[in-house]
């Protein structure tokens, strides 16, 4: 394609905060911070499309998302405008997340953290434990697709709480509907969903009821969050790459730590994976603020 047709959308919500946190310990008398300290490099949010530019040598239209836990879902959505309006040829998208104090503070303080290993939709699940990650993915134009495809992306912004999901899973549901629309598919013919699923009682609540609303109760679904922790923006690509795995290996991913099903859950949760064909697969990203995406991949003809 060259250089230049080759865009890069990436996400990220918190980059190289932790940078700052240790520059922070090391500041002058005066509060000046350590001469060292390289924003760009670090702190800043485009900092990690900087460096994949860098490295691959491409110079064609980047940006980088921070939308909270939705940030690496919504760059599949900005890639195929970019690409659709003919701005670009293909895409790298994806992008990364590291653990720093800040997050775990904060998440700490509102109360979300769960003792152990992350447990979603499991009756005893205390909340989500935090993990770190980085992914990525080539889209390209469709009529050049030879394994997968996105098929449709999904957002909507409920806005209903700064940390908190709509209770009934309004801004889900939205979000979810808007990617079979943007598909041209039914709901039944969505083969898996792999769910957002923190394990926080509130979130998996929420989202149970977004699912069941669209899909009923036959749709297999699972969060594979018991696997990888919660990567916070990269979860999103994280899961895109399991989804694009599961069609791939012909497998329904499992939910390792997830014991004894809360009962009041409705959807079809699958705690033991599965080995089922696979040819659609929705993925959810649903963020703090009320940030949702969803994401539709799907096998090439």
């Amino acid at each position: 394609y060259g250089a230049s047709r080759i865009g890069v959308f990436l996400g990220t919500s918190t980059a190289g905060i932790l940078e700052i946190e240790q520059a922070w310990r090391r500041r002058g008398a005066d509060g000046s911070l350590p001469s060292d300290f390289d924003y760009a490099g670090t702190q800043s949010t485009f900092s990690i499309a900087d460096l994949v530019m860098a490295v691959l040598g491409v110079s064609g239209p980047a940006l980088v998302v921070s939308a909270a836990c939705a940030s690496t879902t919504k760059v599949f959505a900005t890639a195929a405008r970019m690409i659709e309006t003919g701005l670009c040829d293909a895409a790298v998208v994806g992008g990364s997340d590291s653990l720093c104090l800040t997050t775990l503070y904060g998440f700490n303080a509102l109360q979300l953290l769960g003792a152990g290993p992350c447990r979603p939709f499991d009756a005893a699940r205390e909340g989500l434990s935090l993990g770190e990650a980085a992914g990525f993915a080539l889209l390209e134009r469709a009529d050049r697709a030879t394994d997968l495809l996105v098929l449709g992306v999904g957002e909507s912004s409920d806005a209903h709480h700064m940390s908190a999901p709509h209770p009934d899973g309004a801004g889900a549901a939205l979000s979810m509907a808007r990617a079979l629309a943007a598909a041209g598919l039914r709901p039944d013919q969505i083969d898996y969903i792999n769910l957002h699923g923190t394990a926080t009682r509130i979130g998996d609540a929420a989202e149970d009821q977004a699912v069941v609303s669209l899909f009923g109760d036959g749709t297999p679904c699972s969060s594979t969050k018991g696997h990888t922790g919660h990567t916070l923006g990269a979860s999103g690509i994280i899961e895109a790459v399991i989804s694009a795995l599961a069609i791939r290996e012909a497998i329904i991913p499992g939910s390792p730590h997830t014991e004894g099903r809360d009962p009041d859950m409705r959807c079809r949760y699958v705690t033991v994976p599965q080995p089922v064909r696979i040819d659609r697969v929705l993925s959810n990203s649903f963020g703090f603020g009320g940030s949702n995406a969803s994401l539709i991949l799907g096998r090439a003809p």
